[in-house]
């Protein structure tokens, strides 16, 4: 396998480094010459640079600030060479003159420390104890939040002592003292102001509500809006996918839903929905749910946080996933922590039964995958010019095990075999998560990419005329889902724009959504390939175009077979077919493929001529035990569970209160007062 080439990102790191470095020691030694050209281009080239890392090299900044060289000192070296220089120009009584100029700067920098010592005081008063979205906050006084300059002191530093930067340069080429006083005026001047406008928000009035007074308001939300059924979800950014594939489904449901949250950044993450979300941080927040009507909690996917809200006894808790397959994930052992486990269908249930990982049948619940309703089934034989085929492998996963994902052993094979096929149109959406254990699969991944562009180049075509009704369903579809914060939003500021949504919102937003997936199909040229990695389209779009897919092990084929369409896996276990068949049952209607990608050409074949599928009926045997019956639909079976399991909390908050009851003494219950008590006076 070759080597893959170091990125430029990494190089221009580097590169970028040397040359602040070497701008600071050309600076040091035109100070101490004196000499003034050279003093005045390396300054301005680590002024330069400091830009250049401010925008587009964070990282390297970070490795800065932990080697204990952050922007204020490096400012403050920048400015301290500047004086040195300007001394070393003149006579001995030079010190006297710019001895006011030295101690202006030091206000200056004691300026910055104080507007920095604010920031934090003003940024706490931002944090509230609960973030929302799609619930109306404004009884918390939500406020937009400062200037993004004011919070960031690397870029605050660079913008407001620029002015005395640029005075001491001037001082310098001029020999003239009032240049530097000027400019280190006026950066003291935009310090002041920077202060004002934060000691500003700190006054009562300007402030957003304390903590109690948030906590306060969230229980009578709570009492007010009644939830009944909520999704409790944690992971990492990437991981939000896990989460948005059930709001539908929730949002369906007969009860009163809510999201709950646990990472502040996740509130963003969430795809457009008209459920309420709250974000609980603290464990001691996410306790008030304890008291509240919610009844039962549906989860998504295991996190570290979700043994905190097991705790809780007054709610019921189901293990959901975020799908089905034969890996050892769908059969984890921490499932039996939760009441109940949903599956889909009958397969899932043995995959339980088989695992012996504790949990019972009796918790085991079928609702199918409501999710999978919007899949179209298949009509025939393809009839265009060109076989669609999507090739979705999944991710390298965290065990190391070989066989997770076809990118690194086959992904290349297959795609050049694909490609090699006039008739295909490729598909490639790779799993989010690729790369991000074993940098082997980024690297095929890039390879892949490249090998799509590469016969892009080759099959030219004409572009329909549909860009101007796709832009049209883009901007609609934006209007409704971006909230358009600026870039400087904090989470208090994003609350206060993201109230309750208006009525009808979901459903213009699915209406929008099919128009915009509708018109994307449309507006690509006939045979172009393409490699999706954006939300848009979603994955079961591209399952209602393609006519084959062919991925690894995962939940995708248990999902594909919704539409009864063929599928291929590819088998990079090392393990022979018939073991492969025995091992992972989800490969039983599929055509397995080896490595080298030998199997695709007839695969083609039985795709294009539907009589030579021999896989048909096992396709439509193998649907029903993986997603249950069709009728009655999965959303409604789904419902049926929520209903049942609310009951279950409400019939064990009834025991509960029974017990309490009859365990407290008599003598011990209060009484009803039928006077008034006056107090007698101390003696």
């Amino acid at each position: 396998m070759p080597v893959p080439l170091p990125r430029p990102p990494a190089l221009l790191k580097g590169l970028v480094t040397v040359v602040l470095a070497a701008a600071f020691a050309a600076q040091a030694v035109a100070a101490l010459l004196p000499h003034v050209p050279l003093l005045l281009a390396a300054t301005a080239v680590s002024l330069a640079t400091e830009g250049v890392l401010h925008r587009w090299q964070r990282g390297v900044l970070a490795l800065f600030a932990k080697s204990h060289a952050d922007i204020t000192v490096r400012h403050v070296l920048r400015d301290l060479l500047l004086v040195v220089g300007l001394l070393r120009l003149g006579e001995q009584d030079r010190e006297t003159v710019y001895t006011p100029l030295v101690a202006g700067l030091l206000a200056f920098y004691a300026l910055h420390c104080a507007i920095q010592a604010v920031s934090v005081l003003v940024r706490r008063t931002r944090t509230l104890p609960v973030v929302t979205r799609n619930i109306d906050a404004s009884a918390l006084r939500l406020s937009p939040a400062p200037s993004a300059l004011l919070r960031r002191p690397g870029h605050r530093l660079l913008v407001f002592g620029l002015p005395a930067t640029a005075g001491l340069l001037a001082a310098a080429t001029g020999d003239e003292p009032v240049h530097a006083a000027a400019g280190i005026a006026l950066s003291l001047a935009l310090s002041l102001t920077g202060l004002g406008a934060l000691l500003f928000r700190l006054l009562p009035g300007r402030r957003p509500a304390g903590e109690q007074e948030v906590l306060d308001w969230f229980d009578a939300w709570l009492a007010a809006y009644r939830p009944t059924v909520g999704l409790y979800f944690s992971g990492g950014s990437s991981s939000a996918y896990q989460a948005n594939m059930w709001l539908e489904p929730l949002a369906r449901t007969d009860g009163r839903p809510v999201i709950v949250l646990r990472e502040r950044f996740m509130v963003q993450k969430i795809a457009a929905t008209d459920i309420p979300i709250v974000c609980l941080p603290k464990v001691s927040t996410l306790m008030r749910l304890e008291h509240s009507t919610l009844q039962a909690l549906i989860h998504p996917s295991n996190s570290g946080k979700t043994s905190q809200v097991l705790r809780i006894p007054t709610i019921r808790h189901t293990f959901v996933n975020h799908g089905e397959s034969d890996k050892l994930s769908s059969c984890n052992p921490y499932a039996k922590a939760y009441d109940e486990v949903w599956v889909a269908g009958p397969a899932a249930r043995e995959r339980y039964a088989l695992a012996e990982v504790g949990v019972e049948d009796k918790d085991v619940v079928e609702t199918g995958r409501p999710q999978l309703d919007g899949v179209l089934p298949r009509t025939g034989p393809p009839t265009g010019k060109y076989t669609t085929v999507l090739y979705a492998p999944t991710w390298e996963g965290w065990d190391g095990n070989p066989g997770n994902t076809s990118v690194i052993a086959a992904g290349e094979n297959l795609v050049r075999a694909l490609l090699a096929d006039p008739g295909v149109r490729l598909l490639y959406k790779p799993h989010p998560l690729t790369g991000s254990v074993d940098p082997r699969a980024g690297a095929a991944d890039l390879r892949v990419r490249e090998l799509i562009r590469a016969a892009n180049r080759e099959r030219t075509g004409a572009r329909p005329a549909c860009g101007a009704e796709l832009a049209r369903c883009a901007q609609e579809l934006d209007r409704l889902t971006r909230a358009g914060f600026r870039a400087g939003a904090d989470t208090v500021e994003r609350m206060m724009l993201q109230s309750a949504p208006e009525p009808g919102r979901a459903e213009a937003v699915r209406r929008a959504t099919a128009a915009w997936e509708e018109a994307y199909w449309a507006s690509l040229p006939e045979g172009e390939h393409q490699v999706i990695t954006d939300v848009r389209p979603a994955l079961y779009s591209c399952f209602n175009v393609a006519d084959l897919l062919i991925s690894d092990v995962s939940s995708v084929i248990s999902d594909f077979l919704a539409s009864e369409k063929p599928y291929a896996v590819a088998n990079t276990s090392g393990l022979s077919e018939e073991d492969f068949r025995a091992a992972f049952p989800t490969v039983a209607a599929a055509t397995v493929l080896t490595p080298d990608a030998a199997g695709i050409p007839a695969l083609l074949e039985t795709v294009r001529h539907p009589e030579k599928d021999e896989l048909a009926a096992v396709r439509a045997e193998l649907k029903l035990r993986l997603l249950g019956p069709a009728d009655p639909p999965s959303q409604q079976r789904f419902n049926e569970a929520v209903r049942a399991l609310c009951e279950k909390a409400r019939e064990h908050r009834s025991r509960a209160a029974e017990r309490l009851t009859a365990e407290r003494p008599a003598a011990e219950l209060p009484g009803q007062r039928t006077e008034t008590a006056v107090p007698t006076a101390p003696r």
